[in-house]
């Protein structure tokens, strides 16, 4: 059997992907169209056309444009079900899925209707094609800490459906330690805390994440290996590192996927993982980047099941959760790799 035989096969766990990022163009247009918002492309050609970024503002950019179509209940839940058909066909087996409140209660979208269309399809996803979810709310770091803050507040009704915070937007410019006091709230308030770091901002960013935001993941991280300290640390912390290598291509951290650090990190024993990140924007779900990665990096099977395996240790799942999943991939690799 081939590798790609086997990487379409295995069972996967995603923690690194952003809802609002797997707006397909086809989709926007079609939820413009219900709602009546004007776009500023006049076809889904354009669109993907317009998908040739430069750095992560280029592409925020035209992320926030689409982002414009989202306006009722029903439209998050479209969202997030047609990325759930996409981890079915992947063979994804549970998601903790980033969204993005602020780029829709800026807009007068009200937090309470993003939320009830994501949870409803997280629920559909549940019983009908038995994936497994989790949500993390992301703070949107080129806003300042008080927005964060009052986001914080309207979330603090639906704690029961949200299990962490996040950190993501603009790196460059807006260090971790800018939210200090919100991450200290949310924790107190029983919530998780991951943030993006160490993605286009420095190493420090990392170490800052750790320290001053108790983050229990690392989203990105590929940039710790110019810190050996900090990769010693990371190695004794065990501290997962959500890793997108398509994403860091296309945002061009990295100028080849063949130049990407991912098999260094597994060779660092770093608990690094793979993930989509926005895949209708940077070419790809978990699927693909797992086999283009695969190829490029010249990664063998143990090295798939290893990030497999670091998927779900990383995961926020309870231990029965990552139980269940620990076998299936042993029966994956009872076939594939043994």
């Amino acid at each position: 059997m081939s590798i790609e035989d086997a990487i379409r096969a295995l069972p996967k766990v995603e923690l690194h992907l952003h809802i609002e990022g797997s707006l397909e163009p086809e989709l926007m247009f079609a939820l413009a169209e219900r709602n009546q918002v004007e776009l500023p492309f006049a076809s889904v050609e354009e669109v993907r056309a317009a998908y040739d970024f430069s750095d992560l503002q280029s592409f925020l950019d035209i992320y926030y444009a689409g982002a414009q179509v989202l306006l009722e209940e029903q439209d998050f839940y479209d969202m997030t079900w047609a990325y759930l058909e996409r981890c079915r066909a992947d063979k994804v087996r549970h998601t903790e899925i980033f969204f993005d409140p602020q780029t829709h209660t800026d807009r007068g979208v009200p937090f309470d209707t993003v939320i009830r269309g994501i949870t409803r399809a997280l629920d559909d996803g549940r019983e009908q094609l038995g994936i497994s979810s989790e949500l993390i709310l992301c703070f949107l770091r080129h806003l300042s800490a008080e927005a964060a803050m009052a986001t914080l507040e309207q979330a603090l009704p639906w704690k029961e459906r949200i299990i962490g915070v996040g950190l993501d937007s603009s790196e460059k410019g807006h260090p971790p330690e800018k939210f200090q006091a919100v991450f200290d709230r949310a924790r107190a308030e029983g919530f998780l805390t991951v943030a993006h770091a160490g993605e286009e901002g420095p190493p420090e960013y990392i170490e800052q994440a750790l320290d001053l935001l108790k983050v229990k993941r690392i989203d990105h991280g590929v940039r710790c290996l110019e810190d050996p300290l900090l990769v010693r640390r990371l190695q004794k912390e065990r501290m997962p590192l959500t890793v997108c290598p398509l994403s860091n291509v296309k945002l061009c951290v990295f100028d080849t996927l063949e130049e990407h650090n991912l098999k260094t990190l597994l060779d660092a024993n770093l608990c690094a993982t793979i993930n989509s990140d926005d895949p209708a924007y940077f070419g790809g779900y978990i699927g693909q980047n797992f086999l283009e990665t695969a190829e490029a990096l010249k990664l063998g099977l143990d090295d798939i099941e290893t990030l497999a395996r670091n998927a779900v240790e990383a995961s926020f799942l309870d231990d029965d959760g990552k139980q269940d999943l620990m076998i299936q991939i042993d029966d994956w690799a009872e076939r594939y790799v043994h």
